[in-house]
């Protein structure tokens, strides 16, 4: 089995070490208020800021590790998620977040191999 990460909590739980770079956005949610007027000029109402989405991959994966993994999310619309600081890197914090646009590729069902899982987690 492959380790586990202390940087990435589901409510307290380690994520498993991802194949690829995790991938971190942040972008603000804006009032439908917000837009253009008549003069073309642009008026933001911005309801929250630097709203944080981490990108997770895993090129491969067994049927003990996708289980872990999906057991993390079981049954959880949001959960806590702690993540290290995007200003402060050795600082970490703790969001409710929940798993979104998350996919995976059953490669051998024989063999209990999994490729290609995806998924993000966003803040609420």
């Amino acid at each position: 089995m492959r380790g586990f990460t202390e940087l990435f909590l589901v409510d307290g739980q380690p994520l498993l070490v991802p194949d690829a770079d995790v991938a971190v956005a942040y972008s603000d949610i804006e009032s439908e208020d917000s837009g253009r007027d008549e003069m073309a000029v642009m008026h933001r109402i911005v309801l929250r800021q630097d709203v944080g989405c981490w990108s997770f991959q895993y090129g491969s994966l067994s049927e003990e590790e996708k289980r872990y993994m999906e057991r993390l999310f079981q049954g959880k619309a949001v959960f806590d998620f702690t993540h290290p600081d995007r200003v402060q890197g050795d600082r970490e914090v703790t969001v409710r977040a929940y798993r979104s646009g998350y996919g995976i590729v059953w490669h051998d069902a024989r063999k209990g191999q999994w490729r290609d899982y995806k998924f993000d987690i966003v803040e609420c």
